[in-house]
């Protein structure tokens, strides 16, 4: 009856049905065929409330609400428009610049939100008229600004990680690790396919004529040198910093570097604007109360606030190498480009840390991790005085929605789960999938075609609660790591947002995107609009990269794997010689028995 019961859910999810109430209907339906047929006890059903009620007891899933909020929030806090508006000043001259900056703020974006609609919608609106104006072709536009939003699903904090984490019974934390190298890859290749196209049809990604740049210094120089020497420098003395800490790799490692690079610069530049030459005596004796105040905490054994004492000292010492340069040659070594930079960086760069950072040093779970991060959104809103009731209001009706949308597919599949697993639906599941030939390369390209093609109707959250339950047992009796398992599947679910016609990344985009002429503000010349055929055409070559992306996590799986190398590692040795100790000292260990 297994096969019938899948082949009948097919066909109402096909014909429209929503998710939750065909799972649901299903399992009920072929739950009381079942017991007619005597394929099982009616004493089965008695089950069913305690799934539920595990389902709602799942501190994992709480993870969901708080990172939804938070990138809700965060998409009204304007941060998404200054790290635009100032990437795209850098690297806007180069030829497919802002294509560039599309990309490299997508990752930012997808590393503090996690959720694909705020990042696609926030960079529809902003960059795209800017695309437009300066003549990007309409395809390349609307399929880098898609794409890029779809990094939010294999980025961490990823909502779809956390909810395969908790299908395929992983830790988030391994999950967020294991997926941070084929998120920066995928970045990388989407800028590759960019710079190809630049090189090959120059007018489709032309970059911003001179006087677009508005970042400029007195003599009309860029200044994009001295913000390469202050990164380089920021740069340097994390790196120092690190090599004292007991972090020497992994995820958890970039992500320190990367905040401890940002602290450096961000102090320097702060420094700068507030001391300046002007007051370079008042600079001279802040350094030197801050050097010697590092140097103290370094002495008396406080590790972990010497660390940071380090950071503070070095970005004060740049400050004042930068003053006394400044007073003995008038030459600036941080430039309007440099700070403007700087200061945009540290909002993102923060939230990083407090979300990714505190989950993979250990010092918060992902639930703890998203909560502090939508704390964080609040404040960074507040910050930008865009904080008001009626945007935590929005957000939080939101978040429910969708929270309420999840919770409520997950039950129905728990119901759906409860009667397939009765007529041992999960062994012929099993069964069928081990037995393809090919061992585990056969089973997971086949799984890999199935996914991709079931992501033509299907979003990640219907494919994770349906498909990953039924996979995951068989990856796992054919040896496959049940994390990077879930990566392959991750990176290609990504598709689902971008498939024609049905992605919903495309749909978003849509929704921003002019569908009549309009006149553009600053040329005040007549734009034409963005089709819908070019925004799938333009979706096209990006859903071809994320499947090369799928063939290389499957081909070299250490980029997955490193995650282990952070797991505890335990010396059989030392512990055996514990061991005997105890046992030698065993008597007086322990107080005499006494009987009364």
């Amino acid at each position: 009856m297994a096969p019938i019961m899948f082949a009948v859910l097919v066909v109402m999810l096909l014909l429209g049905y929503p998710v939750a109430f065909a799972l649901a209907a299903n399992g009920l339906l072929f739950g009381l065929i079942g017991i007619e047929l005597g394929l099982f006890r009616p004493d089965l059903f008695q089950a069913l409330p305690e799934r539920v009620y595990g389902t709602m007891n799942n501190d994992v899933l709480l993870a969901v609400p708080f990172f939804t909020f938070m990138g809700l929030v965060l998409e009204r806090s304007g941060m998404a428009e200054d790290l635009l508006d100032t990437i795209g000043q850098l690297f806007g001259s180069i030829r497919g610049g802002l294509a560039y900056a599309v990309i490299f703020v997508g990752a930012l974006l997808a590393a503090t939100t996690g959720v694909v609609a705020a990042s696609v919608i926030s960079m529809g609106l902003i960059s795209l008229p800017i695309m437009l104006r300066y003549g990007y072709d309409r395809r390349l536009a609307s399929g880098i600004i898609a794409a890029s939003g779809t990094l939010a699903q294999i980025i961490p904090p990823s909502l779809v990680l956390i909810v395969m984490a908790d299908q395929l019974g992983r830790s988030v934390g391994d999950m967020y690790e294991a997926a941070f190298i084929p998120g920066l890859l995928l970045s990388g290749l989407y800028a590759l396919y960019v710079f190809i196209v630049s090189i090959i049809f120059p007018k489709a990604a032309p970059g911003l004529p001179p006087e677009a740049i508005a970042y400029r210094e007195p003599n009309g120089a860029r200044g994009i040198w001295q913000l390469g020497l202050l990164a380089l420098f920021s740069g340097a003395v994390a790196y120092w910093v690190m090599g004292r800490t007991g972090v020497k790799s992994g995820a958890d490692y970039v992500v320190l570097l990367l905040s401890l690079t940002v602290l450096v610069a961000f102090l320097a530049a702060t420094f700068n604007r507030t001391f300046g030459v002007q007051r370079l005596v008042l600079q001279a004796a802040v350094t030197a109360v801050l050097t010697a105040g590092a140097a103290w905490l370094t002495l008396n054994g406080w590790t972990t606030l010497a660390l940071l004492g380090d950071s503070v000292a070095a970005g004060a010492l740049y400050a004042l190498a930068v003053a006394l340069v400044e007073r003995a040659s008038g030459r600036r070594l941080i430039s309007r480009m440099a700070e403007q930079a700087t200061f945009v960086m540290v909002p993102p760069l923060a939230l990083i840390f407090l979300v990714l950072g505190t989950i993979f040093i250990g010092l918060a779970t992902p639930t703890e991790g998203g909560a502090m991060g939508a704390v964080g959104a609040l404040a960074l809103a507040a910050m930008k005085k865009r904080l008001s009731f009626d945007m935590v209001r929005q957000a939080t009706y939101s978040t429910a929605k969708l929270a309420a949308f999840v919770l409520f597919i997950l039950i129905g599949a728990r119901v759906f789960s409860l009667t397939f697993y009765g007529v041992n639906g999960h062994v012929w599941v099993e069964e069928l999938m081990v037995s393809l030939p090919g061992g585990q390369l056969g089973f997971l390209v086949a799984v890999s075609v199935m996914v991709f093609l079931l992501a033509f109707f299907l979003d990640f959250f219907e494919l994770a609660f349906i498909i990953i339950p039924l996979l995951a047992p068989a990856a796992d009796r054919l040896g496959i790591d049940l994390v990077w398992f879930g990566i392959i599947l991750a990176v290609n679910m990504q598709t689902s947002f971008m498939h024609p016609p049905f992605g919903f990344s495309l749909f978003f985009l849509r929704s921003v995107a002019p569908k009549l002429p309009y006149i553009d503000r600053v040329t005040k010349k007549e734009t034409a609009p963005v089709l819908t055929s070019q925004i799938y055409w333009g979706a096209v070559p990006f859903v071809v990269i994320q499947l090369v992306m799928v063939g290389l996590v499957i081909a070299f799986p250490q980029m997955v794997m490193h995650y282990k190398s952070t797991a505890v590692k335990l010396d059989d040795k030392q512990i055996e010689e514990q061991f005997q100790g105890l046992g030698n000292n065993m008597d007086d260990a322990l107080p005499p028995l006494e009987f009364k």
